[in-house]
């Protein structure tokens, strides 16, 4: 039985190099895989999926104008899809959808919150309808386990509100545990 699967973590945990992995994994095997990331984030260009650590692949994008269940035929072996925090409620349906009825394995990867510790509305129904659901550890600078995010500016300091979405990697972005993201 094929599953949906939410891979989470805080920023910098190694997301997209599980993703890449896994895609290698199954076209070692000969085996055709889907890649989507979304089209918002263009940190490294639009459309791919690139590692902290070097590997970077063209993918497909996903706005919110993405059916999944029209693009996503039957001769896949398996869907990745990172950056999934932007999903909207109706993608993971289609999603699970595709997991449950047509027996395509769907494994997403992306943030459960935001800076300010709220859920992004795709990874809160990835939480909800997902088969299989698995935390992928990062640390904090206390060396505790980071489960959070925080938003920086140009200085290094927190930023507390705003937008929920600003895109940026390491720069604007810092992991956390809870202590550290709760402390002033």
């Amino acid at each position: 039985m094929a599953k949906l699967y939410f891979r989470y973590s805080a920023m910098n945990a190694g997301k997209s190099t599980a993703m890449l992995q896994v895609a290698h994994n199954y076209e070692e095997q000969g085996q055709a895989v889907r890649l989507f990331t979304a089209a918002i984030d263009d940190r490294y260009g639009v459309g791919h999926v690139t590692s902290r650590l070097g590997p970077q692949r063209a993918t497909e994008v996903f706005d919110a104008n993405t059916d999944f269940l029209h693009v996503v035929d039957q001769k896949v072996a398996c869907v990745l899809v990172d950056e999934a925090q932007f999903l909207s409620t109706a993608q993971v349906q289609q999603l699970h959808k595709l997991a449950q009825v047509r027996g395509i394995p769907v494994i997403t990867y992306g943030l459960r919150t935001d800076f300010r510790g709220e859920p992004f509305p795709g990874s809160a129904y990835l939480l909800g309808l997902a088969d299989d659901i698995e935390e992928i550890k990062n640390i904090c600078t206390c060396g505790k386990k980071a489960t959070m995010n925080i938003r920086v500016d140009e200085q290094g300091k927190r930023i507390r509100e705003g937008e929920q979405i600003s895109i940026g990697g390491n720069e604007r972005y810092r992991q956390a545990c809870g202590r550290c993201f709760y402390s002033e």
